[in-house]
C-alpha cells in the first residue's frame, strides 16, 4: 500500500474559522421545525422540555450548532412575526417549497430565541420581503433588539421576555429571485436599499444579508448598492448539488457527488471577487452560503422533502468543510439545509424514535477545528488518486490556541484503503475518530441507529517522523495532537 503524505503549514495561516461556518437551518417546512424539533407543550407520548423534543435538544447541543437560521427558506416571506408572539395565536396557512399546511404559530419568536439560548446557538432570523413590508421586519427588530420604553419592546416585556435578545444577523428577504416575489435583480436591489435604510435606523448594529444568486445577478446587485456598501454586511447564495439516488447510487454516480461538492469552491470564489471588485477593499462584505447540502431526487413534496442521508452524504459534507476552511478569509456563515428530518438532515425522527445520520457524526469529528486558525495544507496526489485522477487523500488542518492541533482527512475512494503520513506539525500525544462503513450506501435509521458511528483509529508515529494511519475506503477521520 502506497503512502499518501499530508503536510500542515503553521507558517502559513488562512484564517480564523468563524463557529458561523457550522451553522444548521431550521425551516417551516415538512418535519423539520414542527415534529423534529418542536412537539409542543401538550404533546404527552413525546419527552420534550417546553416543548421541545429533548433527544434532538441533547443531541444539537452536543454537535454543537453555533448557528441557526429560521423560519425560511421560502416559508419566511409569508410569515408574519406577529402571528406567533402572545397567548392568542391565529392558525394560518404555512406555505413552502409546494407544502400547504395549517400552521398554528405555536413556535414563534420567543420559543425560537429561547432555545438558540438553551442549544447555545447564535439565531439568524430571514425576513419577510415577499408578503411583508419594511415597517413590518423594523418592528420585529424592534421588538427583538431595542431595550428602550417603546411600545413593541414593552409587549416583549409582557410576553416573558424583560431583555432584548440583540439578534445580529437578518436576511432581508430569501430567494427573491424566485419564491420570494420573482424579483429582477435590478427590483431587488431597488428593494433592498429601501429596506435595510429603515432597518439601519431601528438598529445600526444589526448585520444585513442580502440574497444572491448567480454571478449575473451577484454583479447587478452589488453595482446597485456600490454608493451603499454600509447597508450590506453579507451576500447569500445557495448550493444543493445531487448525484443519482440517494442509497442506490452507482460507483459513478458516486464519484459525481464527490466532484459536485468539490465544485462548491470556485462558485464561492467567483461569488467573492465579484464583491470585491465593487468593494474594492472599503468595507468588509462576507458570503453567507446559508443554504447548501445534498436534495437527493427522493426528497420531493409528497414525503416532506425527506431523505435517507448514508455516508457519502457526510463525506460530501466533510468535503464541503474543508472548502469552509480554505475560504474563510470571505465565507463568513454557512447554514446546512435543513438541520431535522429534511433534505440533508443530522438528525432525523419517526414518532418516538430518533437518529442520527452519518452527516452528524461528521459535524462532530469537524467541531475541533470550530474558532481554530486554518492552516494551509498540501497533499501528495501522486500516489493516490480516483479514476479521474484527483487526488485520493484530502485534508484539512487547523491550530488551536492552546498549542494544539487538529488535522481531518478524508479518503474519497471508494473501494481502496491507503496509509497516509501527517507532517509538519508537532504534539505530545496523538488520538483519533474514524467514520467509515463497509459501504458508502450505509445509513442509520430508527431501527439500526448506530449502523454507521465513529470508533477510535489508531494512529502511530511521532512528530519528526510523521503521524501515521491507515484510512479505510470512503472514510473520514479527525487526528487530534496535544501537548
Amino acid at each position: 500500500m502506497s503512502e499518501t503524505s499530508v503536510v500542515v503549514r503553521p507558517d502559513l495561516p488562512i484564517g480564523t474559522i468563524s463557529p458561523r461556518l457550522y451553522g444548521q437551518f431550521a425551516e417551516h417546512l415538512g418535519r423539520c421545525c414542527y415534529d423534529g424539533l418542536w412537539v409542543g407543550t401538550n404533546n404527552s407520548s413525546i419527552a420534550h422540555s417546553h416543548g421541545w423534543r429533548t433527544d434532538v435538544l441533547q443531541a444539537l447541543k452536543a454537535m454543537p450548532i453555533p448557528l441557526l437560521r429560521w423560519p425560511g427558506g421560502c416559508y419566511a416571506d409569508h410569515y408574519h412575526w406577529r402571528d406567533g408572539i402572545g397567548s392568542k395565536r391565529p392558525v394560518r396557512l404555512g406555505m413552502s417549497c409546494g407544502l400547504t399546511v395549517e400552521d398554528d404559530n405555536s413556535l414563534g419568536t420567543h420559543e425560537f430565541l429561547d432555545y438558540c439560548v438553551e442549544i447555545g446557538a447564535e439565531p439568524y432570523l430571514a425576513g419577510n420581503m415577499g408578503s411583508g413590508s419594511p415597517q413590518e421586519l423594523c418592528d420585529w427588530v424592534e421588538y427583538c433588539n431595542v431595550s428602550l420604553n417603546t411600545a413593541l419592546a414593552n409587549e416583549r416585556k409582557t410576553n416573558g421576555r424583560p431583555q432584548p435578545w440583540n439578534v445580529k444577523l437578518w436576511g432581508v428577504g430569501n430567494e427573491n429571485w424566485g419564491c420570494g416575489g420573482n424579483y429582477t435583480a435590478e427590483q431587488y436591489a431597488q428593494e433592498y436599499r429601501r429596506y435595510s435604510t429603515m432597518l439601519r435606523h431601528v438598529d445600526e448594529s444589526a448585520e444585513l444579508v442580502i440574497c444572491g444568486l448567480t454571478d449575473d445577478w451577484n454583479r447587478v446587485i452589488m453595482d446597485a448598492l456600490k454608493d451603499h456598501l454600509s447597508l450590506v454586511d453579507h451576500v447569500s447564495v445557495h448550493r444543493y448539488w445531487a448525484a443519482g439516488p440517494a442509497v442506490d447510487f452507482s460507483e459513478d454516480e458516486y464519484y459525481k457527488m464527490i466532484a459536485t461538492s468539490q465544485e462548491t469552491e470556485p462558485f464561492l470564489q467567483s461569488t467573492a471577487q465579484i464583491i470585491e471588485a465593487v468593494t474594492k477593499g472599503r468595507k468588509k462584505i462576507g458570503i453567507a452560503l446559508d443554504e447548501w447540502g445534498v436534495w437527493a431526487p427522493e426528497a420531493k413534496p409528497e414525503v416532506n422533502y425527506e431523505q435517507v442521508s448514508p455516508l457519502r452524504d457526510a463525506i460530501a459534507a466533510a468535503i464541503t468543510f474543508e472548502i469552509f476552511h480554505r475560504q474563510c478569509h470571505v465565507l463568513t456563515l454557512a447554514n446546512l439545509a435543513q438541520v431535522a428530518n429534511v433534505l440533508h438532515a443530522p438528525v432525523q425522527t419517526k414518532g418516538t424514535d430518533f437518529w442520527c445520520t452519518p452527516t452528524y457524526h461528521a459535524f462532530r469529528l469537524y467541531s475541533g477545528h470550530i474558532g481554530a486558525t486554518a492552516l494551509t495544507t498540501t497533499v501528495d496526489s501522486t500516489t493516490f488518486a480516483l479514476p479521474d485522477g484527483t487526488a485520493g487523500i484530502s485534508a484539512t488542518a487547523s491550530a488551536g490556541g492552546d498549542g494544539s492541533y487538529t488535522v481531518s482527512l478524508i479518503n474519497r475512494h471508494l473501494d481502496q484503503a491507503a496509509q497516509v503520513a501527517v507532517r509538519g506539525v508537532s504534539g505530545a500525544k496523538a488520538k483519533a475518530q474514524l467514520l467509515t462503513a463497509d459501504t458508502p450506501k450505509a445509513a442509520n435509521s430508527a431501527l439500526a441507529p448506530n449502523a454507521v458511528a465513529p470508533v477510535e483509529l489508531e494512529v502511530s508515529g511521532s512528530s519528526e517522523a510523521g503521524w501515521r494511519c491507515t484510512l479505510p475506503p470512503h472514510s473520514i477521520a479527525t487526528v487530534t495532537l496535544a501537548h
